[in-house]
């Protein structure tokens, strides 16, 4: 008998009997929900009031009552250990924020302090370039005792210098706290398709979709300046690797798309873990000497592969192309359909950390984009549904976030230094130039592979190479790119009880977000779509795994911490293939 595909069977371990995600509720804290009259059990059944809401964006859930996102009794910690800017401008709110009936307040983030000094580079210097055992041109070395070697009189989870309890004396410390983080429901606000014929109709396919930064060990390593909030038995890869693992058997996603997994720990440690839950896994390492990448898994009970498409940003020759990032976008197809409308490109990314370098990253997403349009073109010229997962390292309502979700940029005037938001003031920050990527990359301002035309593409005949040539070096002199994918965001970027601003990633320095799983919206799809046609095929978000704020991760001390081992959260979203 065919597996039904339904939201029942994106999680196949829950009861016939029982609400949809219940067992991933009770992982992540439906028991600290009130009774609620809501269908759904312990699902929060949301309801959205009419008011304006930032194009394509979802409109975010009313909840009734304050989410509680920890467990257990404490009090927030004393936040003079952290020196965490904040932004209170104009220039990264969406138009028309505030929303009605929330309080009047700025977008604000976490931001990187600014200095006169070039930002430190996640990663200075592989291992491969060091000699064996030499750390003295890297960062310092830093030992890290076993798990079992903790005390069980002490918890990791304390802010102890370089990983030190408290003398004796001191009074004991706090129990470690645990995030609990809640599913926002949005299935109610889809009206059920009725039956034609009398005869009984397939349910629509619906899944979900996971974008986590696991944090690489050897990343960890060179830049442990920015996790002296944590003791050494917590940073240690067992201990790391365990949590990671559980994270995902428990999330139980159909599609995972990670950035920063080491080669080493995926190939022995991560892969088979994985393929051993019945996932297929695709991986793509970065270029050069870098040791960690991307990887996109996906169940195989619930997808077949059509095809894999690595993509790397170092294009020699080109100056400006000279950082080994890489993407990678993989065509799948849902089990027991042979439709292409059918079919999902999904796309996984690491964009540059380097918050000056904004040109990078714009020219890095263009290339990245080409690649998506390619791979998710049909046969009728239209697109196929796409999910864009990744570390964009970029803030929201950022110019390179407004990119992607707005599908067009004026950059005229822009510093480099703006295009990700992750600096509150850049300072000596040259201007975009125009345009901002050669033309020999082979890259159009539109976002697609440039190809020579031809006489039957054009419909005339007697040109020349000049003819052919001067209409992209038009468009490349203009200060504007643009693409055509339509893609809008799962998460609104703000927490709903009080607007604070969520976070996906929080170390000893910043609190922002920069994780994004962006999506093809379709017919019917509650975001407040962008002008202009939809999408023939497209998505419709059905849940989402909700975020947290700052001062939640401050009360259980940034990341990672004793339950969480990565600096980032895991974001988790899913979506109904539109009929």
């Amino acid at each position: 008998m065919s597996r039904h595909q339904n939201l029942n069977h994106v999680y196949p371990n829950a009861q016939q009997n029982q609400p949809m995600f219940s067992r991933h509720l009770t992982a992540f804290g439906s028991h600290w929900l009130p009774p609620t009259q809501a269908p759904l059990g312990g699902w929060r059944n949301v309801h959205f009031p009419s008011y304006p809401c930032r194009p394509g964006v979802p409109p975010p859930p009313q909840l009734s009552h304050p989410t509680r996102h920890l467990s257990g009794a404490f009090q927030p910690q004393d936040t003079h250990n952290t020196n965490w800017a904040r932004l209170q401008s104009k220039q990264h709110l969406p138009p028309g924020f505030p929303f009605h009936g929330f309080p009047h307040r700025h977008f604000q983030l976490g931001l990187m302090e600014c200095s006169d000094k070039e930002p430190p580079y996640k990663r200075r210097r592989s291992s491969d370039e060091r000699a064996p055992g030499d750390r003295s041109k890297g960062s310092p070395k830093r030992e890290y005792a076993p798990r079992q070697a903790r005390s069980a009189a002490t918890s990791p989870n304390c802010w102890f210098k370089d990983g030190k309890p408290p003398p004796p004396g001191t009074s004991p410390p706090r129990q470690a706290l645990e995030l609990k983080r809640q599913w926002e429901d949005f299935s109610h606000c889809y009206k059920s398709r009725p039956q034609s014929g009398g005869g009984r109709r397939e349910p629509p396919f619906e899944f979900s979709v996971m974008s986590y930064n696991i944090l690489s060990q050897d990343l960890l390593h060179d830049n442990n300046y920015l996790y002296k909030h944590c003791s050494s038995s917590i940073l240690n890869w067992n201990h790391r690797l365990s949590n990671i693992l559980k994270e995902l058997k428990e999330h139980n996603a159909d599609i995972m798309c990670l950035q920063e997994v080491q080669e080493d720990h995926y190939e022995k440690q991560i892969k088979p873990s994985l393929e051993a839950l019945g996932y297929q896994c695709e991986y793509k390492r970065r270029t050069g000497r870098k040791p960690d990448g991307c990887a996109v898994v996906y169940k195989k009970d619930r997808f077949s592969l059509l095809s894999s498409h690595p993509v790397e940003y170092f294009r020699r020759g080109i100056p400006l192309l000279d950082r080994d990032n890489v993407g990678l976008v993989l065509l799948l197809r849902p089990t027991g359909s042979s439709r292409p409308e059918d079919c999902v490109c999904v796309a996984n990314t690491h964009l540059l950390y380097n918050p000056r370098r904004g040109d990078i990253k714009l020219a890095q997403l263009a290339m990245l984009l080409a690649e998506i349009s390619t791979v998710s073109r049909l046969p009728d010229g239209s697109s196929c549904p796409i999910i864009l997962c990744g570390d964009f390292n970029s803030v929201p309502w950022s110019p390179l976030y407004s990119f992607v979700r707005e599908s067009r940029l004026e950059y005229d005037g822009i510093p480099i230094g703006k295009v990700s938001g992750q600096e509150e003031n850049p300072r000596g920050q040259r201007i975009l130039t125009v345009p901002i990527w050669p033309l020999s990359l082979g890259v159009t301002q539109q976002c697609q592979y440039a190809t020579a035309p031809t006489d039957v593409d054009r419909g005339i005949t007697n040109l020349s190479v000049q003819d052919f040539a001067e209409p992209p070096m038009a468009a490349m002199n203009r200060p504007s790119i643009e693409h055509s994918l339509r893609l809008t965001s799962a998460y609104s970027h703000y927490l709903t009880e009080d607007s604070r601003p969520e976070i996906t990633t929080c170390h000893s320095r910043t609190a922002i977000t920069v994780d994004y799983i962006f999506y093809s919206a379709g017919t019917g799809d509650i975001s407040t779509q962008p002008e202009g046609p939809l999408p023939r095929h497209g998505l419709q978000l059905l849940a989402r795994l909700a975020l947290v704020g700052q001062t939640d991760l401050e009360a259980v001390n940034g990341l990672p911490n004793e339950h969480n081992s990565s600096d980032h959260l895991p974001i988790l979203a899913c979506f109904r293939l539109c009929p």
